[in-house]
């Protein structure tokens, strides 16, 4: 088990081909899980792009979900911002935040339906072999419809984060 989260647990596996996987798997016995599960497909269903977590393929029946994830080697920012024997150079850390912004560039505006990522934390942030970010966890972003230039919302994850461009209520 690579983590778990308030809605899922987090396994790595290896497929047939020799390629390495992270399966996000719900625990449905949880509150919101349901819920979760369909926010993060709806989310992450068209993003295509080298900063945002790829899924690969997504299973949903009535007592099972789980996403099939590309694996992050490096783990997440988290792990290297507060282990004492990970360490990230400046040079590193310019790139991680170049790589976080375009990611959410690109959700806001290089996308049909703006997306809201609404928990962009250290540890949603994850790191691939070569330490390029790939911003993770969509399950309670928010899509934003055709004409909505005021969303509100109530807070449900990390405080700090707000879309340029958005206003909150």
């Amino acid at each position: 088990m690579l983590g778990s989260g308030s809605f899922r647990y987090i396994y790595k596996g290896r497929l047939l081909d020799g390629m390495e996987v992270a399966i996000k798997v719900f625990n449905l016995q949880t509150d919101g899980a349901f819920r979760n599960f369909d926010i993060e497909c709806d989310a992450m269903r068209n993003i295509v792009h080298h900063n945002i977590v790829k899924v690969i393929t997504c299973y949903s029946s009535v007592d099972f979900k789980a996403l099939m994830l590309d694996y992050m080697s490096n783990g997440n920012l988290e792990k290297w911002l507060h282990s004492k024997s990970c360490f990230i150079h400046i040079i590193q850390r310019v790139d991680i935040m170049i790589d976080v912004a375009t990611a959410i560039e690109h959700l806001h505006n290089g996308h049909p339906t703006p997306i809201i990522h609404s928990d962009l934390k250290p540890s949603n942030i994850l790191l691939d072999k070569d330490m390029v970010v790939h911003v993770g966890d969509f399950g309670i972003s928010n899509l934003l419809g055709e004409g909505d230039v005021v969303k509100q919302t109530m807070t449900l994850a990390t405080i700090g984060y707000m879309a340029p461009g958005e206003f909150f209520l």
